[in-house]
Formats: C-alpha cells, sequence, structure tokens
C-alpha cells in the first residue's frame, strides 16, 4: 500500500502489562436492555463484539456497578457483585478479545444519586447529607466508605476473573466520586473533605486498593471531568489538579467534560451537533502538561486526521469514541485502510441516546445495524437475484436502493429532482447540519460504487414501472410541508421552512415561525445565527421534540443563547403584512414580523407513492411516504425491506 496515513493513531500503547493494539478506544457505553438482576443478555454481547470486529483497541462495558445495594443509579446496571453474572461477562470479554481487542469494564457508583428508580427502598449514599428530588441523602461514614472501597476493589477483581483486560473507574459527570472531587459538593470537615489532598483520598484510595487486589500491573483507567462547565462548579485549573493526584496511581486519566445533573452542560459532556468537533480535547491538552501518566481524550471525534493530530502533537494519548463507533463500528478499520472517505460519520443528533433510554436500544440515526447487531449478525443471502426499483432518491430510497444493490440485486434508482437527497438537502448551508449534508454524500458516494443504476430527473408513474417490469418496487417519496388553511397564508411575506432555508436572503429581520417541532426550532436558530429576532409560536404548551428528546437539550441551550422568543400554548389566527394575530390564554396579541414561515409538520405522498401499488408482484412502501417521522426510521425501515428482497 501507499504511504500509511496515520501512523501515530495506530501505534500500539502498553498501559500496565496489557498492549493495546492502536491509540483509538471504544469509550464506555451502558447497554440497557438487561436482565433485572443485572445480567446481560445476548443482544449486549453482539453490540460489544461488533466494535472489537471494527477495530477498536479496547471495548468498554458501560456502567457496571460496584454496589448494586448502594451505587445503582438507574434500573439497569450490570451488577458486578452477583457472581451469577460471571458466565455471560465471559461472553463478553472472549467476544471481544478473539479480534485482538481488550475489554474493560466500567466500574460506576452513583453515590447521592442512587437509588432514585420508582419503588427503590434504599437510601442513597453521598459525601453529605441532603436531599435528592425529594429523597433523603445520607452521609457516608468511615465504615460506609472503608466498604465502598472495597466493593471497587471486588467488582475489579471480578471483572478481571471474567476475562476483562482492564477496568475504567468512573470518576466524573457528578457521580460518586467526582461528588467527593468537587469542592462545591463536598463540604465534609474530616480526612475525605476540604483541601484537594482529601477530596481526593477517595479515588486515589479506590486506584490503589484495586492494583493491590488485581496486580500492579493490571491496568485501572480513571475517567475524570477536566472541567464542569458550568459556573457552579469546576474549571480546568481544578481538573489539572485533580489528575496532578492521580499521577502514578493509575494507568490511564481519561479526561471528559461537564456533569450529568446539569442541564446546560449535558450537551458539553456528549456533545451536541452544534459544537464543534472535538470540543473536550482542550481540556485533555491542558492536564497532559502537568502529568506523566497517559491521557486520554473523548468527545465529538470521527475524523482519522484529526485524531491523528491529536496523538502526533501531544495533546492525547489515546482518542475514545462512543457514538461515532456506534455509527460506523468499522471506523478503526477503516482509517487503518486509508479508506477514511468511507467511515459514516455520526451526526451527533442524539438519537441513540434517545433510543437508548425510551427503547433500551441504541438505534443510529444512520446506521441501521446499531442496536439489531445480534439479529444481523449472520448474514442470509438472497435465494434468488431480483429487479429491484426504487422511486424516491430521499433518506430512505437511498437506503434502500444501496442495500439492495450491496446484496447483489440489480437496482434502479428513480429521482424526479436533479439530485438525491430529498427534502433534507435545504438544509445543506446550516453550519450545525454539515454532518447531515456529509451523510448524504456518504450515501451518493457509496451508491455510485454499489452498481446501481441512478435516474436522476425521472418520477416513476405506473406507466414508466409497467415498461420497466421490475420485480419489486420500493416507493420512498416522502412527505410534504402542510400548509396551514389560515387566512394570509397566501400572503407576499409568507413561506415554507423548506423554503427558508433554501432562500435565506429573503427573510426579513424579524421572523415568527408557525410551529414549534423540531423543524421550526432548528430554523429558529439557525436563523438567529445571522442576526434576526425570531419567535416560535406553537400551539401545544411545550416545544415537540419528536421523540428526540435528548437532542431538545441541545436545542434549549441554543433557544438561550440567541435569545429566541417562544410564545407557547399559542394559536395563530391571521396573517397580515405586519406579522400574525394570535391568542392564547393571556388574550389576544398580535406578533410583528417581517416574516411568517411554516413549519406545522409534513404531509406524507401516500396516495403518490401507493399508486405504484400494482407496478411490480413485490411492493413496498416506506419512509415518510407511510408517517412522516425521522432519518432513523427511515433508514432502519429500508434496510430491512431490501435485505429481505430474494430471501423467501
Amino acid at each position: 500500500m501507499g504511504e500509511f496515513k496515520y501512523k501515530k493513531l495506530f501505534e500500539p500503547i502498553r498501559l500496565g502489562n496489557v498492549v493495546f493494539r492502536n491509540r483509538l478506544f471504544s469509550s464506555a457505553t451502558g447497554y440497557q436492555d438487561i436482565s433485572p438482576d443485572g445480567i446481560l443478555q445476548p443482544e449486549a454481547i453482539a453490540y460489544y463484539e461488533r466494535k472489537a470486529r471494527g477495530g477498536a483497541a479496547a471495548v468498554t462495558v458501560g456502567e457496571c456497578v460496584v454496589d448494586s445495594k448502594r451505587g445503582k443509579g438507574a434500573n439497569y446496571h450490570v451488577q458486578l457483585d452477583n457472581p451469577f453474572g460471571e458466565h455471560t461477562l465471559q461472553r463478553v470479554t472472549n467476544a471481544v478479545s478473539r479480534y485482538g481487542a481488550v475489554a474493560s469494564a466500567e466500574l460506576q457508583h452513583a453515590g447521592m444519586y442512587a437509588n432514585r428508580a420508582e419503588g427503590s427502598v434504599s437510601a442513597a449514599y453521598g459525601p453529605v447529607a441532603g436531599d435528592i428530588e425529594g429523597k433523603p441523602v445520607l452521609e457516608m461514614n468511615e465504615e460506609i466508605i472503608a466498604e465502598t472501597i472495597e466493593t471497587f476493589a471486588k467488582a475489579a477483581l471480578f471483572a478481571k476473573k471474567c476475562g476483562f483486560g482492564m477496568v475504567t473507574v468512573h470518576g466524573g459527570h457528578g457521580w460518586l466520586l467526582s461528588q467527593f472531587i468537587s469542592p462545591i459538593v463536598n463540604l465534609r470537615r474530616d480526612r475525605w473533605g476540604g483541601s484537594i489532598e482529601n477530596r481526593m483520598r477517595l479515588p486515589i484510595a479506590i486506584a490503589d486498593a484495586i492494583h493491590k487486589a488485581c496486580g500492579k500491573s493490571f491496568p485501572i483507567e480513571m475517567r475524570i471531568s477536566g472541567s464542569e462547565c458550568h459556573s457552579g462548579g469546576y474549571d480546568i485549573d481544578e481538573g489539572v489538579a485533580i489528575a496532578k493526584m492521580l499521577d502514578g496511581h493509575v494507568d490511564l486519566i481519561h479526561v471528559s467534560a461537564g456533569s450529568h445533573e446539569v442541564a446546560e452542560v449535558f450537551t458539553v459532556t456528549h456533545p451536541s451537533m452544534f459544537l464543534e468537533d472535538g470540543v473536550n480535547v482542550k481540556y485533555a491538552a491542558e492536564i497532559k502538561k502537568h502529568v506523566k501518566t497517559p491521557v486520554a481524550t473523548v468527545g465529538a471525534l470521527t475524523d482519522p486526521a484529526q485524531m491523528e493530530e491529536i496523538i502526533a502533537s501531544g495533546k492525547a494519548d489515546v482518542v475514545e469514541l462512543a457514538r461515532g463507533l456506534i455509527a460506523d463500528p468499522d471506523l478503526p478499520n477503516k482509517a487503518r485502510a486509508g479508506r477514511e472517505r468511507e467511515i459514516r460519520k455520526c451526526m451527533r443528533c442524539l438519537n441513540c441516546f434517545s433510543a437508548l433510554i425510551a427503547e433500551g436500544q441504541f438505534y443510529c440515526a444512520i446506521n441501521p445495524e446499531a442496536g439489531r447487531e445480534l439479529e444481523y449478525k449472520s448474514d442470509m443471502p438472497p435465494k434468488a437475484k431480483k429487479k429491484v426499483l426504487v422511486a424516491g432518491g430521499g433518506i430512505g430510497g437511498m437506503q434502500a436502493a444501496l442495500t439492495a444493490a450491496q446484496r447483489g440485486h440489480e437496482v434502479v434508482l428513480c429521482e424526479k429532482a436533479d439530485r438525491l437527497g430529498g427534502v433534507l438537502r435545504c438544509e445543506e448551508k446550516v453550519p450545525f447540519k454539515q454532518k447531515l449534508d456529509g451523510y448524504i454524500e456518504y450515501q451518493i458516494s457509496e451508491l455510485g460504487k454499489s452498481g446501481a443504476e441512478i435516474r436522476l430527473n425521472t418520477a416513476v408513474t405506473p406507466e414508466l414501472a409497467e415498461r420497466m417490469a421490475p420485480d419489486v418496487l420500493i416507493a420512498a417519496l416522502g412527505a410534504r410541508p402542510v400548509k396551514p388553511t389560515l387566512q394570509g397564508i397566501d400572503g407576499a411575506n409568507v413561506m415554507s421552512a423548506e423554503e427558508a432555508y433554501v432562500g435565506q436572503d429573503k427573510v426579513g429581520k424579524s421572523v415568527a415561525i408557525l410551529g414549534g417541532g423540531l423543524v421550526g426550532i432548528e430554523l429558529a436558530i439557525y436563523l438567529s445565527m445571522s442576526g434576526r429576532a425570531v419567535t416560535v409560536i406553537e400551539m401545544l404548551p411545550e416545544l415537540n421534540d419528536g421523540g428526540n428528546f435528548m437532542h431538545a437539550k441541545g436545542v434549549a441551550v441554543e433557544i438561550d443563547r440567541y435569545g429566541i422568543r417562544t410564545l407557547l400554548g399559542t394559536k395563530a389566527l391571521e396573517i397580515t403584512d405586519a406579522g400574525v394575530f394570535c391568542e392564547n390564554a393571556d388574550g389576544k396579541l398580535s406578533l410583528p414580523a417581517d416574516t411568517v414561515i411554516y413549519a406545522v409538520g409534513q404531509s406524507p405522498l401516500y396516495d403518490e407513492a401507493s399508486s405504484l401499488r400494482y407496478g411490480a408482484p413485490e411492493f413496498h412502501q416506506l419512509g415518510d411516504c407511510v408517517t412522516p417521522k425521522n432519518i432513523m426510521n427511515a433508514t432502519a425501515q429500508a434496510y430491512a425491506v431490501a435485505r429481505d428482497i430474494g430471501r423467501y
């Protein structure tokens, strides 16, 4: 092969007596599909195995609680104090290690945030007594602190017995260890509080106890928040002091940021699409200057060139990815082979996180295999090759055509517009949607290599289908914006959200947006970035996140940042040349606006798609032309439909 691009990224690193094949680690992600007694299911094994097969050097099993009585932060945790979990964990570590990766277990204790689940009767313990969401928190006394140190050591030893080659102690984000570390939370006056030496006593004692139990050469990674990133928390100077205290007690200092209990920094800990790539690298880079222990960085990393620069310039010794390896678990292997253009890069839409909380699975907007690794692990090839006609070149249509072509079918994709991508192409100039545009270009590139025939400026009609005589017809025609029946809706100062995205120069300085769903809210943010004064009018009592409630956290931050006004529980009555006449519980009001934009939903092109129903012996209607939802649903449905063609 030619010149190797990413030599530093793919150099091995030794931590303790364990050699990791490269500097690209799979950061801890907790799996929610788990038994009540904390035992992982076969689907979880396939999930972690897939990352190892993709080339990551370490694969970390997240949310392994060390104390199931005092330390559970939610219902779904691997319980390392349950010996009956050993055989399943052995299967996890075997699945990871047979691909050359090292399995790591994240050791976690929720401390004062433990036992908040409904029906929980166990007390929560933290550095100080208090009250969390109406539940009392008791102060850890010397006996409980000693027991807690022992539970970490026992959990690490159990993990080692189960085949884990490293443990990752969670000391950041507001969990137990960071509660003791925090000068704001930890107000104790004994040897466990006060000075930095006292506040660091617990994490250091835990690290030393693990090394004593497992051996000095057994590597310990400890995650810390380099900065808590909010006015009530500590900054990077304190983060450096924390890291310096850990120096020599652990084998890898994993520098993250933020606190899970502070809403405005949730999307710093888990960077939103509104933040730049590698937004938290600066914290690791500063800490790296002050310690001898290797340092890892994490957050918003998908570009191998950027990761190579981080390692080569000495900002960190290891880069860690969570969502990046959900979107494309093969990222390491693709980067190593110089196929970086084939990497499916995370859009940071947080669909995966929302789906995890709501459905127990990491369903990804752009990777249809995510959350279904076991189901798709064994590929059943089609019994017969088919001629497939796909109508519509949007998200669903492109995925259906790509999957069908990759499985050997003869595929023709027809799109009535002059380029692929569908309605989402209107957002291509939006700064925080560049990852979406990149994904569309990625899909187009993959289609170009797949052998599928692409016909642009071609609408599929029943007559065209009859002439082509396909075996399978997939209708993915999408949806169109709903135009509200409102007096003045046809005025010269009124446009749809799609028109506003494409023709921003036609939008005035003051804007009223009808509709508080994600389309309207994201458009409000985009227009506000250019200095426009924007008001969102929503009939419901709250904004509608479309089910992506984690992305909504980042949206809320941007709404505050740009001072976007939201009128909830408000009905638009009439549009005039001067703005919008509205009504809410406070009465009627007139909202001045140069431009009024409607974003009140999408109407599926159901009838148009259904007219193609008899154009082939096998017919599928999918995506927004059935029910408008989101990218994740369209991608998953298209992949599943195309994957089954010719199998039965």
